[in-house]
């Protein structure tokens, strides 16, 4: 299992544009093979600031969702609205406890 866990920031004068793109470029992704969690959480303390959380079951599944349509789609978007501090990182998992 690949975990992916980070930041991106909107400009606050973004942030209407943006929700409906992000909605739509997570249900995209989370119909994608290997797709187990795909979420963007605002942060309620600070405006613009978004927290990224990604489970995929291989790697390979994560190198292909960088390939599809409505990612590149979503690069160019994010990028017209001001996107910025993007700060990702993936993370290779063992074995799954739950708690």
């Amino acid at each position: 299992m690949i975990a992916v866990i980070g930041t991106f920031r909107f400009p606050a004068d973004s942030l209407a544009a943006a929700r409906p793109l992000m909605r739509a470029v997570i249900e995209a992704t989370l119909a994608e093979p290997g797709c187990r969690v795909y979420a963007y959480a605002e942060d309620i303390a600070e405006a613009g600031l978004f927290r990224v959380t990604e489970v995929w079951t291989r790697r390979e599944a994560l190198s292909a969702h960088f390939e599809t349509a409505h990612m590149r789609q979503w690069s160019e978007q994010r990028a017209s609205l001001g996107f910025f501090d993007r700060r990702i990182t993936a993370y290779e998992l063992g074995e799954a406890i739950e708690l």
